[in-house]
């Protein structure tokens, strides 16, 4: 298994992996430093859509991964969004993808939002998965976080097997399949 460079990555874009995609890094928009995104050497930087989920304790309900309560968030719709202290907000990529079968691609937070506290859940995307992504971001420090929609938030990592896997994602008709806007957790 080998990580895949931006060449491939390219190519593979081509043939509908990232949508929308962009083939080198941005760095500015509007004359306007930002976040970077789009295609680096070894990876693809994704940006974040402008709705978000925030967490809230007002109801006091039991966070519970097979039965849990949407009240639970506050739904924003904006370019940048406040994470309050020790908390977290989900959000989705604005880029929607369709992994091949023969690659395993694996989600990492950026170093500029790690270094202000601000934590991007690891995460795979797991051969022939396809949708937006559902990004987890935890605020661990204790004074407000701000997250910026549309710009560089995580990069994805290509790693393609030597061989095809038995039995992929879609095969088993995985519950995120497919999924578009910011997914809550399904059982």
């Amino acid at each position: 298994m080998s990580i895949k460079s931006d060449k491939w990555i390219r190519r593979m874009a081509a043939e509908g992996m990232i949508e929308p995609f962009e083939s080198g890094q941005v760095r500015h928009v509007d004359g306007k430093r930002i976040v970077s995104y789009g295609t680096s050497s070894y990876g693809y930087d994704v940006r974040c859509a402008n709705e978000f989920k925030i967490f809230t304790n007002v109801h006091s309900a039991v966070v519970d991964p097979k039965h849990f309560d949407d009240q639970s968030f506050v739904n924003v719709e904006s370019d940048v969004c406040i994470i309050p202290p020790n908390s977290f907000a989900l959000a989705r990529t604005v880029e929607y993808f369709r992994i091949p079968r023969s690659v395993l691609t694996v989600c990492l937070g950026k170093s500029t939002y790690a270094r202000c506290g601000i934590i991007v859940n690891v995460t795979p995307l797991e051969p022939e998965w396809e949708g937006h992504v559902t990004l987890e971001f935890s605020n661990t420090t204790p004074l407000p976080a701000k997250i910026y929609a549309n710009e560089g938030v995580a990069q994805m990592l290509f790693y393609e097997s030597d061989e095809v896997c038995e039995t992929s994602y879609k095969d088993r008709g995985g519950k995120y399949q497919g999924q578009t806007g910011v997914t809550l957790p399904k059982t």
